[in-house]
């Protein structure tokens, strides 16, 4: 099955949230925020601005009738700000006015005065200061302390990553309307639909029941729509509340970069140990995560950081720590990978560490680490159903690991104006929301009278084709033509109490649910039939829209089965809910069996460097993926592209920049640079490893959305590798991203 969605994007027909036609009278609200990263507000004068006409009113603090608060893991992060602001861009009011550009008019003309505070964008200093979201988390394993004496080999050094821009094509919005009886319905784009309604119900004051939130679909997300979708629909919905009009919320880009939070940028320490034969004895690393002004997500985002801290490397001997720092810049938030990638880059930096001071290929090291099935994980989840020794067999058959080199080695020897560099970078990634309980779904399924099908569940369509997958499950249960069955958006009223469509978890979950749904559904029709022909239900099956008895067509089709069972009153509609089984964590002991399984993976990056301009290509990216049984490849193979460029942006060219004020440099996409067709690998061979797959997957079919992303760190490394090439003395620190500038000044370091 095709992605349902590609022909009206293509022919701009599929509809986002700027193509809800607006009602007359809408309102359309423009942010005012601070200009200061971090002090008190000393006076505001909104005089002029109300003046202005078309405006009607400026809402603040002051107007909220329940809790000034969208905090959702912690109560720290105020809707509106009152007598404090703690980054730029924090919102301070909400302009509504007749039209957008009367807004940021009014904008322009309100008064406002501060008196400065300190102001931390660092996280180490935010930790010396004792400036912190939240109390630390360690894991352990083993005993490190008594493991570096069995070391041969120690190494220890430091690795930042930045963060990076979410750039989704759709900016944050959000359109509110009113209802009759003071209900409101919420167009937005988010990941969270209940994350919207819970928050803007404590804020309204209302019950959660008064609030309708509908996505038909993102223009993107990548987890920026997890939880900061949430502000504009809040401030939207009191916005109706207040004046009963409808109000329209939707970010200019600008805004939306300077207001919004990013991947975390992360600082981290280590320390590494190896036996005479490089296996790993003991690893130590602390994080520093740079979580912004307040919690957001980053608790959660800081606990997969140390879920990944060994990637995919078994280490008898671990203790990783982490810190959630707090900072004066936007509250940092989900990023595809969730803190995965961060921690993998800190040992894939420990390892490249060792590779270039005892002058062996890191390859080498990383082969002799590998987790097998066994191995006990650092959370204490044993390994099972491994695929990492596979994978690298796989890619070393088909592609050729010391050819590959050798072939490198001969080019680099014969030219010296550019170098060549390669790098293999295998992954481990678990699937399952760390937080236990949100690993639940629901689906409802009708089945109309005429035979045709309707299906809602809490997954969210943000380019990821979800939609397409949930009709193929339900086109498989049924075994009826896709074009009988409608996708609704999703919806609060139809499927209440979700999680957000995030942790690659949502065709797991959504899917199994409405596997569920759709069983309860053929088991009752099956009934219906089996009553009709005189046989016993194990007899009756369901094939391209007819009935079968006893593999015989029955003479009866799908649609006249359906009317028999309506006239006998057999409900034809049903609600599936699944909750993910086995897993579990004790944040007491920081143990348990956090995941319902792991996607394992190899790819081999080769890039090429120019040695007198800084520059490089990426020449191929070479990949074997375990899919497990692909319910869709074509879907699949698109995650995998789109999340493989996105992480190499994030190791190359995505550099995020503040200056010391905690001003967004990079704010535009002039100045703010992802890859483009020319800076995209020139090859990308995608290959499946053959595995039997899990029946924790839905059908199957393994998550695709978050893993392929950290192929995208192998560009490091190679790029690395390139330039010690050209100057084996190279001064390099572990610093993402590495942009063309920082490559130019490693080549020529002493």
């Amino acid at each position: 099955m095709k992605n349902i969605d590609s022909e009206g994007h293509v022919t701009g027909k599929s509809i986002y949230l700027d193509d809800i036609p607006t009602i007359n009278g809408t309102l359309y609200g423009v942010i005012f925020n601070s200009s200061c990263a971090h002090g008190t507000i000393d006076s505001i004068d909104y005089s002029k601005a109300l003046k202005l006409v078309g405006v009607h009113r400026i809402l603040t603090y002051k107007d909220i009738p329940g809790e000034n608060q969208i905090g959702g893991i912690f109560p720290d992060e105020p809707l509106f700000a009152k007598s404090e602001v703690h980054f730029q861009g924090q919102p301070i009011a909400l302009i509504l006015a007749e039209s957008e550009e009367i807004g940021f008019h009014a904008r322009e003309l309100i008064e406002i005065a501060f008196t400065e505070r300190e102001i931390i964008v660092d996280p180490r200093e935010a930790q010396e200061k004792g400036e912190l979201i939240f109390p630390p988390r360690t894991f352990k394993l083993g005993n490190v302390e008594d493991s570096w004496s069995n070391c041969t080999h120690i190494f220890e050094g430091t690795a930042d990553t930045g963060g990076q821009e979410h750039l989704y094509i759709e900016t944050q919005g959000a359109y509110a309307v009113p209802l009759e009886n003071g209900n409101i319905k919420i167009s937005s784009s988010t990941q969270g639909p209940t994350a919207v309604q819970r928050t803007a119900a404590k804020v309204l004051q209302v019950g959660m029941h008064n609030l309708e939130v509908d996505v038909v679909r993102l223009g993107g997300g990548f987890g920026g729509k997890e939880d900061q979708a949430t502000p504009w629909a809040v401030m939207a919905a009191l916005g109706v509340q207040i004046t009963n009009k409808p109000v329209k919320v939707v970010l200019h880009r600008m805004d939306d970069m300077k207001m919004t939070g990013k991947r975390h940028p992360y600082s981290s320490d280590y320390k590494i140990g190896f036996d005479s034969d490089m296996k790993i004895i003991a690893y130590e690393a602390t994080f520093f995560q740079n979580a912004g002004a307040a919690a957001d997500l980053s608790p959660a985002v800081m606990e997969r950081t140390l879920f990944h801290a060994t990637n995919s490397y078994f280490v008898p001997n671990i203790i990783v720590k982490a810190y959630s720092c707090k900072t004066n810049l936007p509250p940092n938030t989900a990023f595809r990978g969730f803190g995965g990638p961060q921690g993998m880059f800190v040992i894939e930096s420990a390892i490249m560490h060792a590779s270039n001071k005892l002058g062996i290929p890191a390859y080498e090291i990383q082969r002799k680490n590998l987790i097998v099935d066994g191995n006990e994980f650092p959370y204490g989840q044993i390994a099972d159903g491994v695929e990492l020794t596979n994978c690298w067999n796989t890619v070393d058959t088909k592609f050729d690991i010391a050819a590959t080199q050798n072939r490198i080695t001969d080019y680099n020897t014969t030219n010296h104006a550019s170098k060549k560099g390669m790098s293999l970078m295998p992954i481990s990634f678990g699937i399952s929301f760390t937080k236990t309980p949100m690993n639940q779904a629901r689906a409802l399924v009708h089945i109309y009278s005429d035979g045709s099908v309707g299906i809602s569940t809490g997954a969210v369509e943000m380019g990821q084709s979800v939609n397409t997958k949930m009709l193929q499950i339900a086109a498989q249960a049924f075994s009826i033509d896709p074009s009988r069955i409608r996708l609704e958006s999703t919806n609060t009223t139809r499927v209440a109490n979700t999680s957000p469509t995030a942790a690659s978890a949502t065709a797991d979950l959504n899917g199994k649910a409405l596997q569920k749904a759709c069983n309860a559904l053929t088991d009752r029709l099956k009934e219906s039939a089996a009553k009709k022909l005189g046989v016993s239900t194990k007899h009756i099956e369901f094939k391209s829209n007819r009935i079968l008895s006893n593999g015989n067509d029955a003479g009866i089709s799908w649609n006249e089965l359906v009317d028999q069972a309506f006239l006998e009153r057999v409900c034809l509609t049903e609600n599936g809910h699944y909750a993910t089984p086995k897993i579990h964590y004790n944040k007491e002991t920081e143990k348990g069996h956090p995941f319902a399984y792991h996607v394992f993976g190899l790819a081999l990056t080769e890039v090429t460097v120019d040695c007198l301009r800084g520059t490089y290509d990426v020449d191929s990216v070479k990949l074997v993926h375990d899919f497990g049984k692909s319910m869709n490849l074509s879907v699949d193979l698109g995650q995998i592209e789109g999340g493989l460029i996105q992480g190499i942006g994030w190791m190359t060219m995505e550099e995020l920049s503040y200056n010391n004020q905690g001003r967004l440099l990079s704010n535009s996409l002039s100045t703010y640079k992802v890859p483009d067709i020319y800076s995209i690998p020139k090859e990308v061979i995608v290959e499946h490893v053959e595995t039997s797959g899990t029946d924790m997957a839905v059908l199957k079919s393994k998550a695709v959305g978050e893993p392929p992303l950290m192929y995208g760190i192998g560009a490091y490394f190679a790029i690395n590798n390139a330039v010690q090439a050209f100057n084996p003395k190279a001064k390099l620190a572990f610093d993402a991203p590495f942009t063309h500038e920082k490559v130019l000044m490693g080549l020529y370091s002493k």
